[in-house]
């Protein structure tokens, strides 16, 4: 894969990343909850442990880093 190939790669992904975060993450009700009555470190383990969103931005960031290479 080229150069620019890779570029154009990792900026659909980051777009993806993005309008995924903008969709689902930006206000979330659990999240929002979990910071108040448990605390940011809690929230932040259970949106990318337990949240079906926080798996797929797992995923995105797993092929960033495979691109990148």
């Amino acid at each position: 894969m080229s150069k620019e190939e890779k570029l154009l790669k990792r900026k659909e992904i980051l777009e993806k990343l993005n309008d995924l975060h903008h969709s689902y993450c930006e206000g979330c009700f659990l999240k929002t909850t979990f910071r108040k009555e448990v605390g940011k470190t809690y929230a932040q383990s259970f949106c990318i442990t337990q949240c079906t969103v926080g798996e797929k931005i797992k995923g995105y960031g797993e092929m960033l880093l495979a691109v990148s290479r």
